[in-house]
């Protein structure tokens, strides 16, 4: 018997010293600081708030040495309250989300009401978030602002970053935002790409992604689909990259609008590459308010674009003033120069493919169309042209009016 008993009690502390082993060598091979919010009390539960796990995960990992990891298995988790991440004071080298299931927003939009921003991000860096769902469960607000009687809230962005560095999206879906579904302000060295984002075409304020006061951001292979600009670009963004995304539905990529403020950050190197624009209210757009500003916009490229039923393909509005209010003198201060068109083919759903309307005060200057096919009805498309001076080359359908 008693030696049955030393027999069961190696064999147990057998098992003890390989279940440690395993443990240490499946956190070493995580990167050493490997935080699972399971573990820290979320539940992949609809029902029970998993923000504070969260944020015990996050605060270990800011406070860890050398990279972390904070793991969000399969399930559906609620974060019912809204996040702030905070980078300040931040020892370690870096953090990376590996998300496998879905952050979900609670049903009641009233909930997180006017936080501004649901999941937020400040003063990161070095930041990774790979993989996962993030489910806004706007429905509601949008039916709210269709029909409500204007005691709706204005609602949340989904995934915010504010004045971060080093920041790394990767294959994310942002399903169902109440307002705009990632926004980059004041950030540099961004790269998102293989999001997909997702929201009906008649979703208010639903914008893909958002991008101001910051540079170095890259966006690659994603797929856009909502209510408002996939991409918009707002003052003082710089050094931007836009290539391969599909566009639909949706108002396009835009820039702007700007000129708001009288005193206003310019928008400058940005390109737009290897796009598809299907169903969309507009292709590539530029639009500024119709009152004074010190803004611009320069250095532009829109290349190999593709426009599928397209109502603007081109389209540049210095004259932008919703309700008609707010627009003193209506004249654009904007000064938009160096524009380039160049391969973009495809259809409009318009019979004006392409439309530049520009500040009678500061005319676009430098704007260069070459190589456009865009067609309406399978028959040739038209141009209009105001205030707009520049040059084209090769073939360029509809027949320039610069």
């Amino acid at each position: 018997m008693k030696q049955i008993i030393i027999a069961l009690l190696s064999f147990i502390l057998v098992i003890l010293v390989r279940t440690s082993l395993a443990t240490t060598k499946y956190i070493l091979a995580k990167g050493g600081n490997y935080y699972d919010i399971v573990a820290l009390g979320a539940k992949p539960d609809p029902n029970i708030d998993s923000s504070n796990a969260l944020k015990v995960a996050w605060k270990s990992a800011c406070g860890s040495l050398g990279r972390s990891t904070i793991f969000i298995p399969q399930g559906r988790f609620l974060v019912r309250n809204a996040i702030k991440f905070s980078g300040k004071g931040c020892q370690t080298s870096g953090i990376t989300f590996i998300i496998k299931g879905t952050i979900a927003a609670p049903k009641d939009f009233r909930v997180l009401g006017n936080s501004k921003t649901w999941v937020l991000f400040e003063d990161a860096y070095d930041v990774t978030i790979s993989g996962g769902v993030f489910d806004g469960e706007g429905a509601g607000l949008w039916d709210c602002k269709r029909f409500g009687k204007g005691s709706c809230p204005r609602g949340v962005t989904t995934l915010g970053f504010i004045n971060s560095m080093n920041i790394i999206v990767n294959g994310v879906t942002s399903l169902n935002s109440q307002l705009f579904h990632m926004v980059f302000n004041g950030c540099k060295n961004v790269k998102v790409q293989g999001a997909k984002i997702s929201a009906s075409g008649d979703s208010p304020n639903t914008d893909g992604i958002h991008v101001q006061k910051s540079t170095g951001v890259t966006i690659l292979n994603s797929h856009i689909a909502t209510g408002d600009d996939c991409i918009s670009i707002g003052p003082g963004a710089t050094n931007l990259w836009i290539q391969e995304i599909t566009c639909g539905p949706g108002h396009g990529i835009s820039i702007g609008s700007l000129g708001k403020e009288l005193n206003e950050a310019g928008v400058q190197n940005v390109t737009v590459k290897m796009t598809t624009f299907t169903n969309t209210q507009n292709g590539v757009r530029i639009k500024s308010w119709g009152r004074p500003s010190s803004g611009y916009v320069r250095n532009i490229v829109f290349q190999q674009l593709t426009m599928v039923h397209a109502q603007n393909p081109i389209i540049i509005d210095q004259n932008y003033c919703p309700s008609h209010k707010g627009c003193p003198n209506k004249v654009s201060g904007v000064r938009v120069s160096n524009v380039t068109y160049k391969d973009i083919r495809g259809s409009s759903a318009t019979p004006i493919a392409v439309k530049l309307d520009c500040s009678s005060k500061y005319h676009c200057s430098g704007i260069t169309m070459e190589d456009i096919n865009l067609s309406h009805n399978n028959k040739p498309s038209s141009s209009s042209c105001t205030n707009s001076v520049g040059t084209t080359f090769g073939v360029v359908q509809p027949n320039g009016c610069l």
